[in-house]
């Protein structure tokens, strides 16, 4: 089974390519943080790519508590 630090670098990988594809193996499709990387990658290959690296390496979706689970 693969480690945590060979996981986050597979997704980190991932959003440099697709940033909302990094962002949705770690959060999930219908979660915010996938909808703004979205968006941002909309208006800007280059937001969306600095957004997603943020947002995997910054927020442990693990450990970190959130107040809101999906938008859907």
């Amino acid at each position: 089974m693969a480690s945590g630090r060979c996981c986050t670098f597979l997704e980190i990988l991932l959003a440099i390519i697709l940033p909302p594809l990094g962002v949705f193996l770690r959060f999930g499709c219908c979660s915010m943080e996938f909808c703004i990387c979205l968006l941002l990658t909309i208006l800007g290959y280059v937001p969306g790519i600095i957004y997603a690296v943020y947002v995997l390496v910054a927020l442990d979706s693990d450990q970190h508590q959130r107040e809101y689970y999906t938008l859907a």
